[in-house]
């Protein structure tokens, strides 16, 4: 028997809509894979997490660190546009979330985006080979940091500017640092990933996490905030939980303060006891820090063994938050760094997550999540409880050093089921027989627990399987194409439901993607028992310009844009093109980027006028209109100027429903006059602004409709259809569409 599997879409859809945080509380369960390399973490997916119906794995940060063995070597990035860390490359990276996609399982990347490395003891060489010294990284510099200075927890503005561990503080008010993050995790969102989680996410202002989040596209996340006593309140849970689930640091010792006195009282766990409300709580027995000891104590670990398997057991059966469950490795130093890679397989790994009662426990969130009530509560007053979860699932917990014998009503439909925690197979084990009236009698050994729910009946149900064929590496923007799901399996059934992310309910699906870069496609099957699986595939969509090149794509980044991406087109074979306003300030300068997410980028180390493959910055005093020109095949680069129109603005951007409220850059193409084509359709709802610097620091719309822009104003409505022009006028703020 295999569990069901909720489908995909339950958290990205919240997550399109920026409502994340109303997800956690119907969500299933997700494993924190503590230092595993890529290739382990995809294998995994494979053959266990996406079997078991595994929500999601969370993995570590992806980012270039300082090369020294010590776990906490991950919390100090050096770069972000290298994705080489000890976990594997970035090819292993992309073929990791690939793989796990394809096995049902999404990927949530923790991100250290607060603070930058400061240790030295292996050198300034990071492990990827990047050079770096303390407040000078590839990225970053002085002027983007706070002054240092020590932190004063009772001070809200001392936490989030002053230095965490003496690490070099990146301050968070500042433009460019803000789209340099968020370039960061859209990269990582571009190559699949599906959820962040936010490392010291209390050391920054909830406004700066929220617009770096922004730049990025609001992607799901859930944020690290301890919210212990004595602190600021502005740096207390309840200041995040807006932009998603927040750690729920309280919920951990809670659990461990009964299962080491009574479990009786594990009734009325919630708000009532000081916690978030569900719908806020990421919650956990431990993590990384809190098995090590780091930020409180009182939470059971891997080395409470019985203890901590009914622990787990308990999370992922109490409808309470969205859990999730450590597995790393063992240790007695809490500095040491990860055992040899190699997974469950090799020596040194705990794999709390394949402890039999906590991966079937997976299945009975994963049965039991429509009903997310309390039910048929019993106790023997001391250490022995027992649950229902509506008519969907039933747990009894023996956590005293006698076993019990208890007939119990249940709430389930009459029938035979089976104890998924009687062996590692969830179906091979002891049978419970629900009688007509719902109850059943269950003999629970000491410190030991069962379980029953509907999708493990005595015959139990094997998941179907999704599979997607004829998914082409890449396509021409519009173009159309059809993928099959015709592939796909049920071993014990058959498959009564396709759902694919476009809408489409048929085996067979026609996409049509209009916009570059990579798309991620995905189709989840029902079978005839109800349960569920998804695959994904990711599909890069390509200019059709009709001329040669060698890149796909170019964009511009320099101080003239804060570093986010100006399209360049392709107007001739190899030769690419675009328009910018320099203002010659002081360290002004420029790189090339191929994909718009660092990858593969371009500048020029001789200053020569060639460019070379992550080659340093291309400094410029110009100032003024020109054009810059590039060669794709020789790798030759031109300024020339132009005109010379008069602007009191560097650029602006045209956003709204035409463009998915993306980053059209507008040209100018007069004095003070910015000019832009539009595609619009007509729908109901059409609108848009503009924004000057692509992150909504400073935005324009028409509260009044009288054709004159207004900082921070309204949406700015039109029902026209077809191609029009967009214009902007810097100085007197009048706008027109014709």
């Amino acid at each position: 028997m295999v569990a069901i599997k909720r489908p995909l879409q339950q958290l990205g859809a919240c997550a399109a809509l920026a409502l994340a945080s109303q997800c956690a509380s119907a969500g299933t369960s997700f494993v924190h894979l503590f230092e595993w390399s890529w290739n382990d973490i995809a294998n995994e997916c494979e053959n266990f997490l996406g079997p078991k119906g595994f929500d999601a794995v969370q993995i570590s940060p992806a980012s270039e660190h300082v090369n020294i063995h010590q776990w906490w070597a991950r919390y100090q990035p050096i770069t972000y546009q290298s994705l080489t860390s000890r976990s594997g490359t970035e090819a292993e990276l992309q073929s990791m979330i690939n793989r796990c996609h394809n096995a049902g399982v999404k990927i949530y990347a923790d991100i250290v985006v607060n603070q930058m490395a400061n240790n030295l003891d292996a050198g300034n060489t990071g492990i990827g080979g990047t050079q770096w010294a303390p407040r000078n990284y590839p990225e970053f510099s002085s002027q983007d940091f706070h002054p240092s200075c020590d932190t004063n927890y009772a001070d809200a503005n001392s936490v989030w500017s002053c230095e965490l561990y003496s690490m070099p503080d990146l301050d968070h008010s500042l433009p460019y640092v803000r789209n340099t993050i968020g370039a960061y995790i859209k990269r990582l969102s571009d190559m699949g990933v599906d959820g962040f989680r936010i490392d010291a996410a209390k050391h920054m202002p909830p406004a700066d996490i929220q617009s770096f989040l922004q730049a990025a596209g609001n992607p799901w996340a859930f944020l690290e905030v301890i919210g212990a006593t004595g602190e600021a309140s502005e740096i207390q849970p309840p200041n995040y939980t807006h932009m998603g689930p927040v750690t729920e640091m309280a919920y951990g010792p809670a659990v461990a303060g009964n299962f080491n006195g009574q479990i009786k009282n594990l009734r009325t766990l919630g708000p009532g006891w000081g916690l978030l409300p569900s719908s806020d709580a990421l919650v956990f027995i431990d993590n990384h820090d809190r098995e090590r000891g780091h930020g409180g104590g009182g939470n059971l670990t891997y080395k409470d063994g019985t203890t901590y398997n009914l622990a787990n057991v308990f999370m992922l059966a109490f409808p309470y938050g969205y859990p999730k469950i450590m597995s790393g490795y063992s240790f007695t130093d809490t500095d040491a760094g990860p055992p040899a890679p190699g997974g469950c397989d090799a020596s040194g790994w705990v794999c709390q997550h394949r402890w039999a009662n906590i991966a079937n426990m997976v299945g009975f969130r994963n049965a039991t999540v429509d009903a997310w009530s309390v039910d048929n509560w019993w106790d023997n007053g001391d250490n022995a409880i027992a649950f229902g979860r509506g008519d969907k699932g039933f747990v009894v917990i023996n956590n005293q050093n006698g076993s019990i014998n208890q007939t119990l009503q249940t709430g389930l439909a009459a029938g035979d089921y089976c104890n998924i925690l009687a062996a590692a197979d969830p179906c091979s084990g002891q049978i419970i027989t629900v009688d007509n009236q719902g109850f059943a009698h269950f003999s629970v050994p000491a410190k030991s627990a069962a379980a029953i729910h509907l999708a493990a009946g005595e015959e139990g149900n094997q998941s179907p399987t999704a599979v997607i064929d004829n998914a082409p590496i890449s396509v021409a923007i519009g173009q159309s194409f059809t993928l099959s799901g015709s592939a796909s399996l049920d071993p014990d059934g058959s498959i009564v439901n396709y759902q694919w992310s476009n809408g489409a309910t048929t085996p067979e699906a026609s996409f049509t993607l209009n916009s570059a870069g990579q798309h991620t496609l995905q189709l989840t099957v029902t079978d005839n028992q109800g349960a569920q699986h998804s695959a994904s595939v990711s599909v890069e969509a390509q200019t059709a310009s009709g001329y040669t090149a060698n890149f796909t794509s170019l964009y511009l980044r320099g101080t003239h844009n804060q570093w986010q991406t100006s399209a360049m087109a392709l107007v001739a074979d190899h030769t690419w093109q675009v328009d910018v306003l320099f203002d010659g300030q002081s360290n002004q300068r420029f790189k090339l980027d191929v994909y718009g997410d660092w990858s593969q980028n371009y500048g020029d180390n001789n200053a020569d006028g060639t460019l070379e493959a992550s080659g340093g910055d291309i400094a410029t005093a110009v100032s003024g209109h020109y054009r810059l020109t590039v060669n794709d095949q020789n790798l030759s680069y031109q300024l020339d100027a132009l005109g010379g129109f008069s602007s009191q603005w560097s650029q602006v951007y045209a956003r709204g429903t035409f463009n998915s409220w993306g980053c059209t850059a507008m040209t100018l193409s007069a004095d003070n006059t910015w000019t832009t084509q539009v595609n619009l359709n007509g729908a109901s709802n059409q609108r848009y602004k503009f924004d000057r610097y692509c992150d909504w620091s400073e935005n324009y719309g028409d509260d009044n409709a009288d054709g004159t822009v207004d900082s921070d104003g309204a949406d700015i409505y039109s029902t026209a259809t077809g191609s029009a022009t967009l214009e902007l006028n810097d100085s007197s703020l009048q706008h027109s569409l014709y």
